[in-house]
């Protein structure tokens, strides 16, 4: 045991010492040892401990391994009272079902185990309370436990808890954790009414039951003044929960041991006091010499949520000041000529924002935001009436009391309450189409629509979602994809509704939210809204990813607009599309001390109040009787809006028609593509001089030669095929990572980029000519049994060329291969294992490593296979190849568990190449490495109509890959090979553009492997800008290193490193030597006890 902590000791401290120096300074402890809780170090703590375990809660456990191994490094004394390292505490606390029977098992430990003196030596306790065993259910009958009582309840246990513990301990410091794990499938299946209907509504649940239960604790705490009652005991509610993301597909080892570090980091944060925001960038903080000891509630207070100022009770109804509310004369046909009193049915699509989250909710109650107050939603809300209540289908209501389609009360979309509210909490642009079937469906099924004859007017919000999450995935919630999200609703609405104007409403702009979290004084749960929209709270002020995201809220309405003035939803008198932009531009609100006025948000500060709604019904009523060209689109809260009139001159709603408004058209029609080049402006192309002799120092010029291992993907099987003769026919030339036809103007293969740097390169294949092939040892129906043989193949062919240096020069190997695997796994699922491919892929690693010198491998991570089922073409050669060619994944149905299986399968494979590259295996050589290049991780194909593939990706037979995916893949992974590891891009980003080459930079010149990826500065790629424009660089920043001087001789380091351990490793054996001599005498009576009876 001694010896394990003793090395785990050498080796985080050398770890850390290599990545950045161990940069926490205040690892001393103090002297004398404090006498009061409110100035106790890290470095003072003896004893840590931890109750609220749960026997399934292993991700918790280890984070809280994880934290003590952090603080066994400010105090390698330290005694650690944690399941899984004591058998003496680990198993009786996990069976225990409360805290308070916890707290009664760990007390008498605490006590008994003092290292030195019981006066001095101070403990730290965590406390863990778990949000996963809450229900918030909305109606009382429900089979669930309430959730205010589950609340309730859980603080009554933390209560008993720390009475107990108070009663007993000394010198203790209680800190409460919220911990929201990974539960997610074992939640539902115990708490039905807590299904959620997305991933974004789970996210809102988890968040909200958080700040819920927290507020409640801070209560708790404020009652019973644990916090400032002693000076040797105190207890705080640590400010932000501990959130896992949600439960998507498995995490790899090395990602789950990222998020482990994460959270780890995060409770750390939470136990140190805060830290002033300097602006630098750290993996770890540390104490300082201003701010030295753990936090408490006397050396860092808290803002109590409940200080929040109390929202305003706004009047929220409206007075109707039209005159004239005729319909008309007879029912019209065409939708310019529609009056409102002609309007039957409204109905409405979007996010929380339509569904009503927390629009009545208290300012105090935050829980209260789960509630859906879909009566009350601005678009669709139909409570009450005008005067109490200002809703579109209310001030329609005074036009035609025969309106129906509106929400009324409470509940989520599938309620019958809800009606044509379909809106789902969390959604994005992406969740429409679900969303629109389902309201269609209802339109056409109940009997209070007649959906052939009744005009209908649906209004469509959304895009605030897609902007909040922009920055995790620029590809999935780009401008271009938000727009074709609406694009394929839209479509869909016009096929198949009859007598229907869609209000289209501009995405609000969302910058503004931003200054609700800026001022303290405001007292917003600004951690909550942190989690629900990162991407827009959590960049600096003037910061470039502050500016992306401006320019991208920008181009989501541009974008809309352009949609709609196509006159694509115009072609039959009965439907049209009109954009409704009052939400383009938002003036804050502000209360007469200058601050944002509070009273038009919920009570988390995101979503909005019935104050604010009233605001947005009314705009939008007003837009839809302004004319096209003369629309307002400013949304100023600060104004007390009136209702616009229609009137005898113009009694429409308004469309482009009967405004007399001319639309733009559609964009140009782009010049044809005659080819898949790409554009290079990269100026730094010399080699390294000399040559270097390490993997870690190589620069593009310096590869000499190329090669490919592979299957159909890297002999281009069929890449430029124009019959189905031909998809058999090898076009090499074109092979994305292989491929040399050309110039890279015109065919984009990574040896042509590479070519760019050494003109001079050898072994890329061509498709045609003498030695065509080149070192492309490809085959095309290969598996990953077939690349062992690849390999020697390789090996052989670079020994007996002339032409190559086998010894000196630098040599760059990629290898792509699974999909052959995959395809067929149904049928013999013992030798396509994941174990198997990963193993032949070891023998081929393991074969290069022994025998070829000067060597960078690529392994590029296998595609997600199953997006291939939904390309389709109606012709026989897409019809047949397919299912002949891949039938484990294109011939089962979808949902099936056959499916299932494959996408499992899928990611083991993507895990075992992780774990088999990511490992230490292949370290041992100075000028060999070998790097996954992962942008084929999550794969995404290019649509170009709703839930229609864009063809141009495949060849003819809608399987193998088109030249214009070789082009993109090859993009991809040289960009790729210019990310540092842990930091490239998993996903493709499969969009046309000449100037989407990144370029090495003077700070990161060399092509990126594990090693120089660790001390890598902030990496700034040049991408080659579109002829006429200024190129653009994006920084991302990274840990600060120091430089060394280049003048200090190499070995130096190493002597001074080796002497530094070996001195680390005799101080820490004499250290843990005396300890374990004290335990073992302190343990004696307690053995001699337990014997005698």
């Amino acid at each position: 045991m001694m010896l394990r902590q003793l090395l785990l000791l050498a080796v985080l401290g050398l770890a850390w010492t290599k990545v950045s120096g161990f940069p926490c300074a205040q690892t001393f402890p103090s002297q004398p040892p404090p006498s009061n809780v409110n100035t106790v170090r890290p470095s003072d703590v003896t004893q840590l401990s931890a109750i609220g375990l749960h026997r399934n809660s292993y991700e918790l456990s280890a984070v809280v391994s994880r934290l003590s191994e952090l603080m066994t490094l400010f105090n390698p004394a330290l005694i650690r009272h944690l399941s899984g390292e004591a058998e003496l505490y680990g198993p009786q606390l996990i069976h225990h079902s409360t805290l308070l029977e916890q707290a009664k098992e760990m007390s008498p430990h605490l006590q008994q185990n003092q290292v030195t003196n019981t006066d001095k030596d101070w403990k730290l306790l965590l406390l863990f309370v778990h949000i996963d065993q809450f229900c918030a259910c909305e109606q009382q009958q429900s089979v669930c436990v309430l959730v205010q009582a589950a609340i309730e309840a859980a603080v009554e246990d933390v209560d008993e808890a720390l009475l107990l513990l108070q009663s007993q301990l000394k010198q203790t410091i209680v800190s409460i954790a919220l911990w929201v794990g990974d539960t997610d499938g074992f939640h539902i299946r115990e708490c039905p009414c807590m299904e959620a209907s997305g991933e974004g509504e789970a996210r809102l649940q988890k968040v909200l039951l958080s700040h819920a239960l927290k507020e409640s604790l801070d209560e708790l705490m404020m009652k019973r003044s644990w916090y400032n009652s002693r000076d040797d005991f105190t207890v705080l509610v640590q400010d932000s929960p501990l959130i896992t993301a949600p439960r998507g597909k498995p995490l790899s080892d090395s990602q789950a041991s990222q998020r482990t570090d994460d959270l780890m980091v995060q409770m750390w944060s939470n136990l140190l006091q805060p830290m002033k925001d300097d602006g630098k960038i750290s993996a770890l903080p540390c104490p300082t010499e201003e701010r030295p000891f753990l936090r408490t509630e006397g050396n860092a207070p808290s803002y109590r949520h409940s200080d929040a100022s109390p929202l305003l009770h706004p009047f929220t109804g409206t007075e109707m000041p039209c005159e004239d509310r005729s319909p008309s004369p007879t029912t019209p046909t065409s939708v310019h000529e529609l009056r409102p009193a002609d309007i039957r049915v409204v109905a409405a699509i979007g996010d929380s924002l339509t569904a009503g989250n927390g629009i009545a909710s208290s300012p105090s109650n935050i829980l209260d935001v789960l509630r859906q107050y879909r009566g009350l939603s601005w678009s669709i809300g139909g409570n009450e009436n005008l005067t109490t209540v200002t809703t579109l289908p209310n001030i329609l209501k005074h036009f035609n009391h025969n309106v129906t389609g509106f929400s009324v009360g409470m509940g989520k979309q599938n309620t019958p309450q809800s009606f044509l509210n379909q809106a789902v909490a969390g959604a994005k642009s992406k969740d429409l189409s679900s969303q629109v079937r389902a309201l269609v469906e209802r339109m056409k099924k109940d009997s209070r629509v007649n959906f052939k004859s009744d005009w209908k007017v649906i209004t469509v919000f959304i895009g605030g979602n897609d902007v909040c999450d922009h920055c995790y995935n620029s590809l999935l919630y780009s401008a271009e994809n938000y727009v074709q999200n609406i694009r394929g609703v839209l479509d869909y609405l016009h096929k198949e509704v009859p007598r229907a104007l869609v209000n289209l409403v501009e995405p609000l702009e969302i910058i503004p939210l931003r200054e609700m979290h800026m001022d303290s004084s405001l007292r917003c749960p600004t951690w909550l809204v942190k989690i629900l929209c990162p991407c827009v709270i959590l960049p600096k002020q003037n910061s470039e990813a502050l500016q992306k995201l401006k320019d991208l809220n920008r181009k989501y309405q541009h974008l809309l607009r352009e949609l709609v003035e196509s006159s694509r939803y115009d072609t039959r008198p009965d439907f049209t599309v009109v954009i409704q932009p009052f939400f383009r531009e938002i003036i804050v609100p502000r209360m007469p001390d200058g601050r944002p006025d509070r009273s038009f948000f919920s009570a988390d500060c995101f979503h909005l109040s019935q104050k604010a709604q009233t605001l947005m019904a009314r705009s939008l009523w007003n837009n839809m009787l302004e004319p096209l060209g003369s629309k307002t689109s400013v949304q100023d809260f600060r104004t007390n809006l009136t209702l616009k009139c229609p009137n005898k001159t113009a009694p429409f709603i308004r469309t482009y028609n009967n405004s007399d408004y001319v639309y733009a058209g559609p964009p140009p029609t782009p010049e044809p593509i005659t080819n898949w080049g790409s554009d290079f402006s990269c100026v730094d192309l010399g080699p390294s001089d000399p040559v270097p002799a390490s993997a870690h120092k190589l620069r593009p010029a310096d590869i000499k030669v190329v090669a490919a291992l592979g299957d159909a993907s890297t002999t281009a099987s069929g890449a430029k095929a124009k019959t189905i003769f031909d998809v058999s026919k090898e076009y090499k030339g074109v092979s994305w990572s292989i491929g040399g036809d050309k110039a890279l103007e015109t065919v984009t293969t990574l040896p042509n980029i590479l070519r760019k740097f050494n003109p001079s390169l050898k072994g890329f294949s061509k498709s045609q000519g003498f030695n065509a092939n080149g070192f492309n040892m490809a085959t095309p129906a290969a598996k990953a049994s077939d690349i062992p043989a690849q390999t020697q193949a390789l090996i052989k062919a670079l020994r007996e060329n002339k032409e190559v240096n086998f010894a000196k020069d630098w040599k760059l190997v990629t290898i792509f291969v699974g999909g052959n695997d995959l395809c067929n796994y149904c049928i013999d699922q013992d030798n396509l294992s994941s174990k198997n491919y990963s193993h032949n892929l070891m023998l081929s690693l393991d074969m290069l490593y022994k025998e070829v010198p000067r060597l960078l491998v690529n392994v590029v991570e296998v595609m997600q296979i199953d997006v291939l089922k939904t390309v389709k073409k109606n012709t026989i050669g897409c019809s047949l190849v397919p299912r002949t060619s891949c039938p484990c994944v294109i011939s089962p149905v979808e949902n099936s568990p056959e499916l299932e299986e494959i996408k499992r399968i899928n990611h083991k494979y993507q895990i075992e190449i992780q774990q088999l590259v990511s490992g230490d295996r292949y370290d041992g050589k100075e000028d060999f490495a070998v790097v996954l290049q992962p942008f084929l991780q999550t794969s995404f194909i290019p649509h170009i109509g709703e839930g229609e593939v864009d063809s141009s990706f495949f060849s003819v037979d809608c399987f193998h890959i088109s030249e214009r995916t070789h082009a993109e893949m090859a993009i991809a992974l040289w960009n790729n090979m210019l990310e540092p590891v842990g930091r490239k891009q998993a996903y493709n980003n499969f969009t046309h553009d000449r100037s989407k080459i990144r370029c090495p930079s003077e700070a990161n010149p060399f092509i990126f492997t594990k090693v120089n990826s660790l001390l890598s500065p902030p990496v700034t790629t040049t991408t080659t800008a579109s002829p006429g424009s200024g190129s653009t660089t994006s920084v991302e920043p990274t840990i600060p290193v120091t430089k060394c001087p280049w003048s200090m001789p190499v070995w130096v380091p190493v002597i001074i490193g080796i002497l530094s351990l070996l001195a680390g490793i005799i101080g820490g054996w004499l250290i843990l030597s005396f300890i374990w001599h004290q335990r073992k005498n302190l343990e004696k009576p307690v053995e001699m006890k337990g014997t005698g009876f």
